[in-house]
């Protein structure tokens, strides 16, 4: 596995293959790699000649009270389940090549950015934006490998593909779950054993809100009402943020379910944000 640091060396190795005809796919990861980002990477090395994957853990998209210091940081362990992966380039930059002293631009996705965890996550998603256009800049790839975990940020980087007139596929994958359901997350290792097991709240609400809607003639309201309820019987739930039914494409809560709808929840577990969401079709 070639590690490359500086951006320049980066986007010329980039160059160098795509002028021998070699396709990249890349993840972009903040590392404290777990098995819902080995998936990703397996699934490159399926679809491509080159699988390249950067670590960078991007202080613009933490806000001032959020957790950019306490961050899961394993970087030796990050690496050896990127070589077991076949990884061929690891692109490891520091803040400063990345955001050098006169940086001063940002790409803000408008209408997708301020709602679910833009709310709550104020400059969060323009953080997301600008490093992965930057990424998508240096490293070249033709194709990118998201999960779904996080789906409003796949949204708002598919928009921003669009209008920025990017030549760059995002592929969606499946969100990698674990034995109870709980989706895998860097941020699942701040939970105490209790609050771990009382985590799996959400992907219970997630499914039984997803019956509801498949099975019963409920509206998208009534539907939120038996999730906030279910997410709050759970006495080590200390928020529940937003738990609704919403159009994939735009992010809106919906008063009437469409034929492909998003169920997602955000909530805190003592002071863990987690996230989580499914897709629905009815009929």
């Amino acid at each position: 596995m070639e590690i490359l640091r500086i951006p320049s060396i980066m986007h010329e190795t980039s160059k160098r293959l795509i002028q021998q005809g070699k396709s990249i796919g890349f993840i972009p990861t903040m590392g404290a790699l777990h098995n819902g980002h080995l998936s990703l990477f397996k699934r490159a090395r399926i679809e491509n000649d080159i699988v390249a994957a950067s670590i960078f853990v991007n202080p613009t998209q933490f806000g001032p009270n959020e957790d950019l210091n306490k961050y899961p940081r394993d970087l030796e362990g990050d690496m050896e389940k990127l070589k077991k992966e076949q990884v061929d380039i690891l692109f490891l930059p520091d803040t400063k090549s990345i955001y050098p002293e006169a940086f001063r631009t940002s790409v803000i996705v408008n209408g997708l950015s301020e709602k679910l965890c833009g709310v709550f996550r104020l400059g969060h998603f323009s953080g997301v934006a600008t490093v992965v256009n930057k990424l998508f800049n240096i490293v070249k790839p033709l194709r990118a490998y998201f999960g779904q975990k996080d789906f409003q940020q796949t949204v708002i980087i598919k928009r921003m593909i669009v209008d920025l007139n990017m030549n760059v596929e995002i592929i969606v994958c499946h969100t990698m779950r674990e034995s109870d359901g709980i989706a895998m997350s860097s941020r699942n290792a701040y939970l105490s054993p209790p609050e771990r097991r009382a985590a799996a709240i959400i992907y219970k609400t997630l499914n039984n809100a997803a019956e509801s809607l498949k099975s019963s003639a409920k509206k998208p309201a009534e539907v939120k009402k038996l999730m906030t309820d279910l997410l709050l019987s759970e006495p080590l739930v200390s928020e529940v943020q937003y738990a609704g039914i919403y159009d994939p494409d735009s992010l809106d809560e919906l008063d009437e379910m469409k034929k492909q709808n998003l169920i997602a929840i955000a909530i805190k577990i003592g002071n863990t944000r987690l996230i989580d969401n499914i897709l629905v079709d009815i009929g």
